[in-house]
């Protein structure tokens, strides 16, 4: 039998046809539920997540006043707009592990609104009053945000724009349209909508509530205030392995399921939502589906830093390091001993001191899980996904590691040959002499001070918005640092790992 293509009417028949595991949802959808969560940047993470999230609130627990308009602000958003609005804005989350794949139909996001054909719209909608949440996931560049200022980037043009009185109907960004609905809001008698950012990164409640208030200051201090002091901006951390859809991910999903699905989403089965409870205008019961709802910033902060120390730090190894040898999936690398044996001794010699200890929390076991999901075959998680944008990552994931060992004087030998491999992977050719795309805001600036610098990482190091003077002026990590580049650019990666395992 043909595939079935997805939507409304063909459910019950795709569900008919096939004796693989589905699910669909069989909760009101359309006119029949308010939509209390307005999205930005429908991607694969937000529809293998928050989405995912809600779909269960919505399917068990009879939620019916958080469904999601999803937005997308810039042009590309084009083609999510076309995928969702084919298929009445249903989608498939095909979790695949060594034990098999389950397919579920989502239908937790219930309109979309693509801005550049109608932005009036999408700033009416946030300024409805049945929107309580407005979530991002709009990564690291969409939030203007200067790491070593920590300010937000006010020249930027698009801010300009956003600035300028004379485009208040026609904003560009996010807190262009943010700024618009909150106005609206106020001028309503409503409460601001919480903001929530389920981007990957320390601290993304107070970025965000950081950018959004220095932005309206520029234009209106009196509601700057307004936001400020009721305006609510929970930090979350957030995780799961999405890698980017595949087509033979639709071809699969057809032959497997009998589903036509023009944008399906292929993840793993570990999920994570860990949330400040901290909501101005209302929030679903999200702890009914697994969120890890907590007290404060404090407890978010404790189990982002073993997130990003340990899960995405490993991941700048096997991403730089895995690309350099040649590798074009994790789980590819992960099945090289030498890198397994590497990543665990990293996170177990060097990261895991730095770590707190959460009440409920084995490390080790955190760590296992790590390695077992590395290794999930059926994923396929290219290497690309993960190497992008490095200037958003290494500063985050292992620079901050590195300080904290130079303060303690503590082990950091893994921790900077994996900075190294990213220096090296800058060149954008591997150690076959292959060469490879390099994907990143600041790719020429980094390639310019790459080749000029050598095997000597200074040159690199001098970039301010990326790497402190704690690190340029310590004399131990710029020796190690040394070392392991010239070892990287002599003799490859594969020759080079034996020299930092036990």
């Amino acid at each position: 039998m043909s595939p079935l293509k997805l939507n409304n009417q063909n459910l019950s028949q795709i569900v008919a046809a096939t004796s693989a595991p589905i699910e669909i949802p069989t909760y009101p959808r359309g006119n029949a539920v308010k939509e209390g969560i307005v999205h930005i940047g429908v991607g694969g993470f937000h529809r293998a997540h928050l989405a995912v999230y809600v779909n269960e609130l919505m399917q068990k627990h009879g939620v019916t006043d958080y469904a999601i308009c999803g937005v997308g602000l810039q042009p590309f958003d084009v083609g999510m707009r076309d995928a969702l609005g084919s298929q009445d804005h249903l989608y498939t989350v095909v979790e695949r592990s060594a034990k098999g794949s389950v397919a579920k139909v989502m239908g937790s996001i219930n309109s979309y609104l693509f801005a550049p054909d109608n932005r009036e719209a999408v700033i009416a909608k946030m300024a409805h009053p049945d929107t309580h949440i407005v979530s991002l996931t709009i990564t690291e560049s969409g939030y203007y945000y200067n790491e070593n200022t920590h300010e937000l980037t006010s020249e930027d043009p698009d801010i300009q724009h956003d600035l300028d009185p004379a485009h208040d109907k026609v904003p560009k960004t996010t807190f262009g349209f943010l700024y618009q609905a909150m106005a609206r809001r106020r001028e309503q008698g409503l409460n601001p909508f919480t903001v929530v950012s389920c981007d990957n990164m320390q601290g993304n409640g107070t970025i965000t509530r950081r950018m959004l208030v220095s932005f309206a200051r520029l234009r209106n201090p009196e509601l700057a205030d307004w936001i400020d002091s009721k305006g609510h901006f929970p930090n979350a951390m957030v995780d799961r392995i999405t890698p980017q859809t595949a087509p033979v991910d639709k071809t699969s999903l057809a032959a497997d399921f009998g589903i036509e699905d023009s944008w399906p989403i292929v993840t793993e089965p570990f999920m994570q939502w860990v949330i400040e409870d901290h909501f101005c205008d209302g929030r679903p019961p999200f702890e009914k589906v697994g969120v890890q709802i907590v007290k404060n910033v404090k407890n978010v902060e404790e189990f982002e830093k073993h997130k990003l120390r340990l899960l995405n730090g490993s991941h700048a190894i096997i991403a730089y390091g895995g690309q350099l040898a040649g590798y074009t999936f994790v789980h590819e690398v992960m099945e090289n001993q030498l890198f397994r044996d590497f990543v665990w001794q990293m996170m177990q010699e060097e990261v895991k001191a730095t770590l707190p200890e959460i009440e409920g929390v084995d490390i080790d076991a955190y760590c296992r899980t790590l390695i077992e999901r590395f290794s999930n075959p059926p994923i396929r998680d290219q290497l690309p996904r993960i190497c992008s944008c490095g200037t958003g990552k290494i500063p985050q994931f292992i620079m901050p590691t590195i300080a904290e060992a130079i303060w303690v004087t503590g082990p950091f030998r893994r921790l900077c040959f994996t900075a190294a491999a990213w220096f090296h992977y800058i060149h954008g050719v591997d150690d076959n002499g292959k060469k490879f795309e390099v994907v990143d805001p600041m790719l020429e600036e980094l390639q310019t001070r790459a080749r000029k610098g050598g095997t000597n990482p200074m040159e690199l190091l001098q970039i301010k918005s990326l790497f402190g003077d704690d690190l340029r002026g310590d004399k131990r990590f710029v020796e190690t640092m040394t070392t392991a580049l010239e070892e990287i650019s002599r003799d490859g990666i594969l020759k080079s790992l034996p020299k930092y395992i036990n």
